[in-house]
C-alpha cells in the first residue's frame, strides 16, 4: 500500500518524513512538494532533528530511485546538513548552507534493508546521525537528542 506523508512537529523540533509501498514518479513529486512546505513551516533561526523513515519504501523503477534519491540530501544540504553516506558517492556535489539560519542538528535514516543500513551504521554512523531498520528505535533515539532553546 502505498504512502507518504511528511509532518513538522514543533514541541519536539522534529520533521518526520514517512514513504512507504511502491511508489512512482507522481508520488514522489507530491511527496517532495509536502516535504518542502514542512521546511517553510520552520521559523527562522531554528534548529530541527529529522527522522527519514523508509521502511516498505520501494520506487517503482530506477529512473523514480534516481529522481528521490537526491531530494533528502539537497534539501539538508539547505540546513547545514550533510548526510554521512554520501561519502560512498564523491561524485555528489552539495553546497552546504544555512537557509534563514536554520540548522538540522540530529538525522536519523530508517530502512528495511539490513545489510545497507548495518553497512551505513558502520561507517557512517556519528552522535547525531543514526542508521535504523526499527522506525520506533529510531525515533527514540533522536528523542534522547536535545535542542537548546
Amino acid at each position: 500500500m502505498k504512502h507518504y506523508e511528511s509532518t513538522y512537529l514543533p514541541h519536539q523540533k522534529l520533521i518526520v518524513t514517512h514513504l512507504s509501498g511502491d511508489l512512482d514518479d507522481t508520488d514522489i513529486k507530491n511527496w517532495q512538494l509536502a516535504l518542502t512546505q514542512v521546511f517553510e513551516q520552520l521559523p527562522d533561526n531554528a534548529q530541527f532533528k529529522i527522522l527519514v523513515n523508509l521502511h516498505g519504501f520501494k520506487a517503482t523503477d530506477f529512473n523514480v530511485h534516481k529522481q528521490f534519491r537526491v531530494i533528502i540530501p539537497r534539501l539538508l544540504a539547505n540546513y547545514g546538513w550533510y548526510i554521512g553516506y554520501l561519502r560512498l558517492f564523491p561524485e555528489t556535489e552539495l553546497t552546504i548552507r544555512s537557509d534563514r539560519n536554520i540548522h538540522c542538528v540530529a538525522a536519523a535514516h530508517v530502512h528495511h534493508d539490513e545489510t545497507k543500513i548495518t553497512k551505513y551504521a558502520t561507517y557512517y554512523r556519528m552522535h547525531n546521525e543514526g542508521f535504523f531498520t526499527d522506525p520506533q528505535a529510531a525515533r527514540n533515539w533522536l528523542d534522547s537528542i536535545a535542542i537548546s532553546d
